[in-house]
């Protein structure tokens, strides 16, 4: 019997596209709009699914997996010199 399962979809802008993660299995794919990568992942997980042994599956999922923000103290970049370029 298939059930759904609640998985997690990281997508992030890179060069011309998106890359699309999830994160419990360690699936990637890509797509030139976040729907169009958001897609391909699900197409992607569920083709892993399709293919991979019970073992597999199981070693590879995590059952905890936590998305949350964070808050870091970052360098102020609009102030900061780019190396190698002269100051003013």
């Amino acid at each position: 019997m298939e059930k759904i399962l609640r998985l997690t979809a990281v997508i992030e802008r890179e060069a011309d596209g998106y890359v699309a993660t999830c994160p419990e299995l360690d699936v990637v794919s890509q797509g030139d709009t976040v729907e169009q990568a958001r897609l391909n992942l699900l197409e992607a997980v569920e083709g892993f699914f399709e293919v991979a042994s019970v073992s597999e599956i199981r070693r590879r999922l995590k059952r905890e997996t936590y998305v949350m923000p964070i808050m870091p103290m970052a360098p102020d970049l609009k102030n900061k010199p780019v190396p190698g370029t002269p100051h003013a």
